[in-house]
């Protein structure tokens, strides 16, 4: 007989099956599962062309036909979400449909990034004595640097040393297999997920705000799902470190909430923003009264202190030092989503096309600069107003600057403070911003598909469905609100 435990599990895993809507959504996952086996996202040397090429499937038209799949998926997986908005009748366990979606992922190559193949190249530089803060990935040619993108193959790392070593210790467990490699990159993506989807709903319960919500806007959320289990990005571990930190915090342990802060640094640098949020969490910051700041002002001074310290100890322990720094720029070398990328971007082409390249150069960088020093100024100020009584939003609402403001932005960078927005009790307006928000990001991920496969036009289906999806979504839940309202009176 199998344990209660484990009984119980297994009738959530099969209440969450019974949906309609959560088989829409692994349906959702399955096709981009289809779809990342085409050139968009598949190295020419994986080990998945050998059979495809027998196959006969590396041509245009499969090309299409998998971008086509992959946009299809997308259009599931965002409406099953919708589908799954809390309401009285549903019984799904956010975790068992978080697993049922996650499982295609499990088994397709990294999806909509090449990121985990730079992940990769970089833990080969170390698995060969090589410090990837001093050498680009390039300087080892083969199969590791052949996996990664063009754009970071001649740049030095950008992440702490944390996450190099993990990196090198994957590269280890692959047994030096470059695709292998790759794909283990997901193990600590799963590690974050997992702390994220058992702690975050707790965390709305000791917050006081609904646990449901929590649960769907941000466990199930497809940008999770497609991001960071797909895309095995560390931003995953770093999050889910800092949703325990929080939870510690809570929980009134304050130096080992501070401590974990400081190892979710040394897996991505903005994690040091958490400890904000861990020092005034259960002590905010009342006024600014002489003795409020003095206490508020020491407590954020030791959280900082005891974060960077953990950082600076795993740092001297890796032997890599502080080289990230140089390329601390790096993310900002493509054009993004970012505004200051975009209207940087575009004040390049034209200025380069009247031809005035150094001014070009000069108005790029000055507009991406000048962006990034009025985010700074705004989360100056929103700490100094609503961060000293409501630190986890400002820890929301300043990650979320910080991704839009920066010098260059992705979709993962909006989970940072995406996650902990149901914390914030966000209104209805701003719910509904989110998602089309999260509908402007998806239909970004299918335009980089369908160019990276000779199938631009299909970007335009993408965008078409997914904001159709998001409209009948947005007057459905208008509709069955008024609903509810009347029904209580």
């Amino acid at each position: 007989m199998a344990p209660p435990n484990l009984a119980a599990r297994r009738r959530e895993l099969a209440e969450a099956w019974s949906s309609r809507a959560v088989r829409r959504g692994l349906l959702g996952t399955v096709l981009l599962f289809a779809g990342s086996l085409t050139p968009a996202y598949l190295p020419q040397n994986s080990p998945w062309w050998e059979p495809l090429r027998a196959l006969g499937l590396d041509s245009w038209p499969v090309r299409v036909l998998g971008t086509a799949l992959a946009v299809a998926g997308l259009g599931l997986l965002a409406d099953a979400w919708l589908r799954l908005r809390p309401r009285p009748t549903l019984v799904a366990r956010p975790w068992a449909v978080c697993l049922l979606w996650s499982l295609p992922f499990l088994l397709a190559p990294p999806v909509f990034s090449h990121d985990a193949y730079a992940y990769a190249a970089e833990g080969w530089l170390l698995r060969n004595g090589l410090n990837p803060y001093e050498n680009p990935i390039s300087v080892l040619p083969g199969a590791f640097a052949d996996q990664a993108a063009w754009a970071w193959r001649y740049t030095t790392a950008m992440y702490p040393p944390l996450s190099l070593q993990l990196f090198h210790g994957l590269v280890i467990l692959a047994q030096n297999n470059p695709y292998v490699a790759a794909t283990l990159m997901r193990i600590p993506a799963l590690v974050g997920v997992a702390l994220i989807v058992v702690l975050l709903p707790k965390l709305a319960d000791r917050v006081g705000v609904d646990r449901e919500f929590t649960a769907w806007f941000a466990v199930l959320n497809p940008i999770l799902v497609i991001d960071l289990i797909g895309g095995a990005h560390n931003d995953a571990l770093m999050m889910g470190l800092v949703v325990l930190a929080l939870w510690l915090a809570f929980d009134r342990r304050f130096w080992l909430a501070a401590i974990t802060v400081g190892v979710a640094t040394s897996i991505k640098q903005p994690a040091l923003l958490a400890a904000w949020a861990v020092a005034l969490i259960d002590h905010p910051w009342e006024s600014f009264r002489w003795r409020d700041s003095l206490r508020a002002l020491g407590r954020l001074a030791l959280a900082t202190a005891i974060g960077a310290g953990v950082f600076a100890g795993i740092t001297w322990l890796s032997g890599l030092g502080y080289g990230w720094v140089w390329a601390a720029t790096v993310p900002g070398a493509v054009i993004t989503l970012a505004p200051t990328s975009l209207i940087g971007g575009a004040a390049l082409a034209i200025l380069t096309l009247l031809g005035q390249p150094e001014a070009a150069v000069s108005a790029w960088n000055g507009i991406r600069i000048g962006g990034l020093a009025l985010t700074g100024v705004a989360m100056v100020w929103l700490a100094l107003t609503v961060g000293r009584r409501r630190p986890l939003a400002f820890l929301s609402w300043g990650w979320l600057l910080f991704a839009f403001g920066g010098i260059a932005m992705n979709s993962w960078y909006v989970t940072w403070g995406g996650l902990l927005l149901p914390l914030t009790r966000p209104s209805d307006r701003v719910v509904k911003l989110s998602v089309v928000v999260m509908a402007t990001l998806l239909t970004y991920g299918a335009g980089g598909l369908a160019w990276r496969n000779d199938a631009i036009g299909l970007v335009f289906g993408a965008a078409a469905l997914l904001l159709a999806l998001v409209w009948r979504h947005t007057q459905a839940h208008a509709q069955s609100t008024l609903e509810l309202q009347e029904i209580h009176r």
